[in-house]
C-alpha cells in the first residue's frame, strides 16, 4: 500500500477525490499528519469513521522506531531510525543561536563514492520516499517535543540522485498547512549533478543551494570526487553561475579541507579565481577522519589561514563549527559502524 506521507497537499486532494472525497477531506487529513502529528488513522477524530476506514484500507502511515540515538557533550544528537523495511537511515539535531537544525538523509546509502564520506564502501540500496524524508522531521520533533526550524539536506545520499521525491519533500514542509518550515530555511546540498541544478533554478525553489566543491582543479577533486569525471568543474560552474542569474539567490560552496591535500595557499588563490564575481559563499569544513579513508582533517592554523586569505580577497568564507564529534555525528557513520557489527 502506498505511504499516505508521500504527497503533497496537491497530491492528496487529487487522490482524495479518486475515492470519492472532497479535497477539504484532504486538508483536514493533511493536518493531522503535520500539525497535530497523529500516527493512526483512528486518531483523525473530526472525520468520519467511514473515511477512516477507507484510509486505512489503502493507504499506509510510516512511523520510525529509534534503533540508537547518541547525544553529545555539546547537545547534539543523533538518530538511527529503523524504517521498518530492515534498512536504517541518520539524522542529526544540532543546536544553534538561530534555532535547531535536522540534517537529513534522502537516500539509504549512496551512489557518489566520495572518498573522505563514511557512507562510502557500504551499499546503496534504494532512494527514500517523500514520506520518509518528512518522517525524520516529524519523528525528531516527537521525541524531543520541539519544533524544528532549519532543515539542511547533507545527510546520507545525494539529494539530486533522488531529485523529485526530495522537491516533493520540501513541498510537504514548505506549506503553511503542513510543517510550515519556509524555503529559505531550508538548504539542500549536492556533489555537482549539474541537470538537477539547471532544473532546480527553474523551479524557483527559495531554498539555499550547497555546492560540494572540496577542489579548485579536476584532477584532485577526482580524485576525491568521482561525480566529477561526469560533471567537471567547469560545467558544475557555468550551472552555478545559471542557478545565481536565475534565482539571484547566493550559493554556499563546502569545502572540507584535507591536510596535504587542498589546504595550501595555491589551493585558496585557486578558490578565489573560481569564485570570482559570483554571489558566493565559502563554508569550510575541518575533514572527518573516517575508517580506511586517506584523507585528514586539516591543522587548525593551515584552516584559519585558508579563511583569512578568501575574507582578505573578498570570498566571504566561515569555518564550520564541529558539533557532535564524540558521537560520530558525521554523515554515514552510525549507519557504517551498526553495519558492520551485524557483519
Amino acid at each position: 500500500m502506498k505511504n499516505i506521507k508521500d504527497y503533497n497537499l496537491d497530491e492528496l486532494k487529487k487522490e482524495f477525490q479518486e475515492l470519492g472525497e472532497k479535497p477539504y477531506r484532504a486538508e483536514q487529513v493533511f493536518m493531522w499528519l503535520y500539525k497535530e502529528k497523529v500516527k493512526e488513522f483512528d486518531d483523525m477524530t473530526n472525520i468520519s469513521k467511514e473515511l477512516r476506514q477507507k484510509l486505512q484500507e489503502n493507504y499506509t502511515m510510516c512511523n520510525y522506531k529509534i534503533a540508537k540515538k547518541l547525544v553529545s557533550k555539546d547537545g547534539t544528537k543523533k538518530y538511527l531510525f529503523d524504517i521498518l523495511d530492515g534498512n536504517m537511515i541518520e539524522t542529526v539535531l544540532m543546536e544553534y543561536h538561530h534555532g535547531k537544525t535536522l540534517c537529513v538523509s534522502s537516500q539509504i546509502g549512496c551512489k557518489m563514492g566520495c572518498k573522505f564520506c563514511a557512507s562510502t564502501g557500504i551499499p546503496f540500496v534504494r532512494n527514500l520516499t517523500a514520506g520518509e524524508i518528512v518522517e525524520q522531521i516529524l519523528a525528531v520533533e516527537q521525541e524531543e517535543n520541539t519544533k524544528i526550524s532549519n532543515i539542511v539536506f547533507m545527510g546520507i545520499g545525494e539529494p539530486f540522485d533522488n531529485f523529485d521525491n526530495v522537491i516533493t519533500a520540501i513541498g510537504i514542509l514548505n506549506n503553511p498547512k503542513g510543517l510550515n518550515i519556509g524555503a529559505r530555511h531550508i538548504s539542500i546540498s549536492t556533489s555537482g549533478i549539474v541537470p538537477k541544478i539547471y532544473e532546480l533554478a527553474d523551479k524557483k525553489i527559495q531554498c539555499t543551494l550547497s555546492i560540494s566543491l572540496h577542489a579548485t582543479n579536476d584532477d584532485k577533486r577526482t580524485a576525491m570526487m568521482p561525480v566529477n569525471k561526469t560533471y567537471p568543474i567547469k560545467e558544475l560552474m557555468e550551472a552555478c553561475k545559471y542557478y545565481i542569474e536565475k534565482t539571484n539567490k547566493r550559493i554556499s560552496f563546502e569545502y572540507a579541507l584535507a591536510k596535504d591535500n587542498n589546504d595550501n595557499l595555491e589551493d585558496a588563490k585557486e578558490l578565489v579565481k573560481l569564485l570570482h564575481g559570483m554571489l558566493a559563499h565559502v563554508n569550510l569544513i575541518p575533514i572527518n577522519k573516517i575508517e580506511n579513508g586517506k584523507f585528514v582533517k586539516s591543522t587548525d592554523n593551515n584552516i584559519i589561514k585558508f579563511r583569512d586569505y578568501l575574507n582578505a580577497h573578498g570570498i566571504v568564507a566561515t569555518i564550520r563549527r564541529e558539533l557532535g564529534s564524540d558521537i560520530e555525528a558525521a554523515c554515514g557513520q552510525l549507519r557504517r559502524k551498526t553495519i558492520e557489527e551485524k557483519r
